[in-house]
C-alpha cells in the first residue's frame, strides 16, 4: 500500500531534486557572487514550496482524505474548493511581501552590493509568479487527498525535465535563447509550474479526483479543518526556513565565499525535506484514512514503516557526502575557499541527515492525525538551538565550524523529537489510554 502511494511521489521528489542540482550547477557557471545571491533567496523560495505543497497542501490532502474516510463526499468537495481560496490568499501574500519588498527584506541578511542585486532580480520573478506555484500545488494536494498520487507526480516529473532544459538555456544562453544569468532558473520555474497547473486543472475538472471542484459558500469550518493541519504546517515550515535564514545571516558576516559554501551545503540539507515529503505525503493519506476509520494501530505501523524507509535513504546520502564531499561539491564550484567551507559544513552536518529525514517523515505522518501542535514545537526547538549557537558565535567571535556544529545538533533535535512524539504523544496513543 505504501509503495503504491509513495513511489509516484518519491519519483516526483527525485525530479524536483534534480532541478535543484541543475539550477545550482548552471548558476555556478556564472561565478561565486551568483551562488551567494542564490543562497540568499533559496530559503524563501523553499519556504513557498514547503507551505504550498507540504503545509497547506498537506492540510488539504488530510482534510479530503479524512472526509472520504468518513464517507462524506460533500465535506471533501468543500475542502477542495476552499483549498483554491486559501491558495489565492497565500499567493497574494507572497507577491506583496517577497515580490514587492524583496530588497528591504534581503538587506537584513546581506548589505548593498552585487550579491543583493542578484538576489532581488531572482526573487522578483519567482515571487511575482507565486499565484502559478500555489495553484499547481493546491491542485496536486486535491489529487493526493483522493489517492491519485500518480497523476500529480507524473506532471511534476515531466515539468521538472522541461525546467532543467529551459533553466540551462536561459541561464547560459544555449542556442537561440538569451543569456538571462541568475534570473534564468527563476523564469524556468514559473513557466514549468504554469504547465503543471494547466494540466492538473484539466485532470481535476475532468473527474480524475473523483470529487467535483466547484464553488461553495465560504465556510470558516472548512478553512479551519484545513488549517488545523495546514496552519500549523505553515508555522512549522516557517520554523524550518527561519533556521536556515538565521544561519545564512550569521554566515554572511564571513563574506560571499562563506555564504556560497554554506549555501551549497544547506541546499543539500533542504532537499531532504522534499525527500521526506515524498514518503510523508503518502503517510498523510494512509494515516489519515486509518485514523478516520478508527484503525489506530495500523496507522502507527504505517508511520514507522515510512519513517524507516526515509531514515535509511537519507542516512546513505548523509554518510556518503560526509565521507566524500566531492561527490556533491565538485559539480558546483571550483573556488577553493567556497569548496573548503562546503566541506566543513557537510562533514559536520551530513552524518545526522538520516535522523533529520526520518523525523521529517514522521512530521508528515502526524498531519494525518489532525494534531500538529507538538510536532511544530519540536521544529521551533531546533530553531532556538541553532539560533542560539549562531548568536553566541556572533557575540563570542566563534568560527564557522562552531556554527555548523549547532546546525548538526538542530537536525538531531528534529529527528529525536518526532520519534518521541509518535512513541509518547497523546495524538498517536489516546486509544491506548
Amino acid at each position: 500500500m505504501l509503495a503504491r502511494l509513495a513511489v509516484p511521489n518519491v519519483a516526483a521528489v527525485a525530479a524536483t531534486t534534480a532541478v535543484t542540482f541543475a539550477d545550482v550547477y548552471f548558476v555556478g557557471q556564472i561565478g561565486t557572487t551568483a551562488l551567494a545571491s542564490l543562497a540568499i533567496v533559496f530559503p524563501f523560495q523553499t519556504l513557498m514550496g514547503m507551505m504550498s505543497n507540504g503545509a497547506i497542501g498537506g492540510g488539504v490532502a488530510s482534510s479530503i482524505v479524512r472526509a472520504l474516510g468518513g464517507n462524506s463526499i460533500l465535506k471533501a468537495e468543500n475542502s477542495a474548493w476552499h483549498a483554491i481560496v486559501i491558495g489565492i490568499f497565500m499567493s497574494l501574500l507572497y507577491m506583496i511581501v517577497l515580490g514587492v519588498f524583496s530588497r528591504p527584506i534581503f538587506s537584513l541578511i546581506i548589505g548593498p552590493g552585487d550579491v543583493l542585486e542578484g538576489a532581488v532580480d531572482y526573487a522578483q520573478i519567482v515571487f511575482n509568479g507565486a499565484a502559478i506555484v500555489w495553484l499547481a500545488f493546491m491542485l496536486s494536494a486535491i489529487l493526493r487527498g483522493t489517492g491519485e498520487m500518480a497523476i500529480a507526480a507524473n506532471a511534476i516529473i515531466l515539468a521538472s525535465i522541461f525546467h532543467i532544459a529551459l533553466s540551462g538555456a536561459l541561464t547560459l544562453g544555449w542556442g537561440p535563447f538569451p543569456v538571462l544569468g541568475i534570473t534564468g532558473p527563476a523564469t524556468a520555474m514559473i513557466v514549468s509550474h504554469g504547465l503543471v497547473a494547466m494540466y492538473l486543472l484539466t485532470q481535476v475538472l475532468g473527474g480524475k479526483a473523483r470529487i467535483n471542484l466547484r464553488p461553495h459558500k465560504f465556510s470558516w469550518i472548512s478553512v479551519k479543518d484545513i488549517m488545523k493541519v495546514g496552519g500549523l504546517g505553515l508555522i512549522n515550515s516557517t520554523g524550518l526556513i527561519l533556521t536556515v535564514i538565521a544561519v545564512t545571516a550569521f554566515v554572511g558576516r564571513f563574506g560571499a565565499e562563506a555564504l556560497a559554501g554554506y549555501g551549497l551545503g544547506s541546499r543539500l540539507e533542504l532537499t531532504l525535506v522534499p525527500l521526506a515529503f515524498g514518503v510523508g505525503a503518502a503517510l498523510t493519506t494512509a494515516v489519515g484514512g486509518n485514523f478516520g476509520a478508527g484503525q489506530f494501530a495500523r496507522a502507527r505501523h504505517i508511520a514507522w514503516t515510512g519513517a524507516g524507509i526515509t531514515f535509511v535513504a537519507t542516512s546513505i546520502i548523509g554518510v556518503s557526502v560526509a565521507l566524500f564531499p566531492g561527490i556533491w561539491l565538485d559539480h558546483f564550484t571550483a573556488d577553493p575557499e567556497v569548496y573548503a567551507i562546503g566541506v566543513s559544513y557537510l562533514v559536520i552536518a551530513a552524518p545526522v541527515y538520516g535522523i533529520f529525514g526520518g523525523g521529517q517523515t514522521l512530521y508528515f505522518a502526524s498531519q494525518g492525525t489532525g494534531h500538529m501542535i507538538l510536532p511544530v514545537i519540536i521544529t521551533y526547538t531546533r530553531f532556538f538551538v541553532v539560533a542560539g549557537f549562531g548568536l553566541a558565535g556572533a557575540i563570542l567571535d566563534w568560527s564557522l565550524t562552531t556554527i555548523f556544529v549547532g546546525v548538526g545538533l538542530g537536525l538531531s533535535v528534529v529527528g529525536i523529537g518526532q520519534v518521541l512524539n509518535v512513541l509518547r504523544g497523546s495524538a498517536w496513543n489516546y486509544d491506548r489510554s
